[in-house]
């Protein structure tokens, strides 16, 4: 096995501009926040961003101007309502949006970790979804070829990257995710660059104890950070509770035009310079 274990900014280096991404947790629960900082530090740009359901993860990159194409199946900010920089991005033009559903999101990453070109749903048929102009090429619907039921096809979805946070992980890339795991092993299957960044780095010697307890696998991780309390401001199962505070802050910050105050104080650490 290689050893994989490397700094958060050689990681990061890894995702180059105009690469398509996803995340792993889901809203504000487990999302790779401490490494989009550094995508941010780092001035990435016209990135393509693609989840089933991200919120401040995805939002944090639009804001600092990292972004341009999404294609989510609901990007919001849960009881807090919408993503606030999406909104006023994709309103004004500067991002160009790909909203639909959240079933076909999961059938293309299958699509993909599979290594098939499409995968058929069922669930949109009698929407508007497929009318869509900005849907058009990743979705078509189809004809079953044994009982001639109409399904639609939906193309394989493969990130050049796919950046999860775990609770665990050893030096060479085998993963623990304690907890909902969503669509995070999917989304490393299907991805072609893996980056996971962990609260724990633990011995190999105790994946070898309980190998049943690993979620991914050495083998398809590129690069793992030890990254403690990487995922806040959002939760991380068994380690602490998202900081509704923080994000509600975060909310005003955008809201209010203070956009730019929020990325000096907690993301470039140049508050008060």
């Amino acid at each position: 096995m290689r050893k994989v274990l490397s700094s958060l900014e050689e990681a990061a280096k890894l995702v180059k501009d105009g690469d398509v991404m996803t995340t792993g947790g889901a809203t504000f629960h487990r999302a790779p926040m401490e490494f989009l900082r550094e995508i941010v530090r780092q001035g990435k740009k016209d990135l393509v961003l693609v989840d089933r359901e991200p919120a401040i993860d995805f939002d944090l990159l639009i804001g600092a101007g990292c972004v341009a194409k999404v294609r989510a199946g609901l990007l919001a900010f849960e009881l807090l309502g919408f993503a606030p920089n999406f909104r006023k991005k994709s309103e004004s033009g500067e991002i160009i949006t790909k909203e639909g559903a959240c079933q076909p999101i999961i059938a293309g990453l299958r699509a993909a970790a599979m290594g098939i070109p499409s995968l058929p749903v069922k669930g949109m048929l009698g929407s508007d979804l497929l009318d869509i102009g900005e849907m058009l090429g990743s979705q078509q619907q189809m004809e079953d070829p044994f009982t001639g039921e109409k399904l639609i096809a939906v193309r394989a979805i493969e990130p050049d990257v796919a950046v999860i946070h775990a609770q665990q992980a050893d030096e060479y890339g085998n993963v623990r995710i304690e907890g909902p795991k969503y669509e995070d092993v999917i989304k490393a299957k299907a991805a072609k660059t893996v980056i996971v960044t962990a609260e724990e780095i633990i011995p190999n010697e105790e994946f070898r104890k309980n190998p049943e307890a690993t979620s991914i696998p050495h083998f398809i991780v590129d690069a793992v950070v030890h990254a403690p309390k990487g995922a806040y401001p959002c939760s991380c199962f068994n380690r602490y509770d998202a900081d509704y505070d923080h994000i509600r802050e975060y909310i005003d910050a955008a809201n209010q035009d203070q956009f730019e105050e929020y990325l000096d104080k907690y993301v470039y650490g140049r508050a008060g310079a």
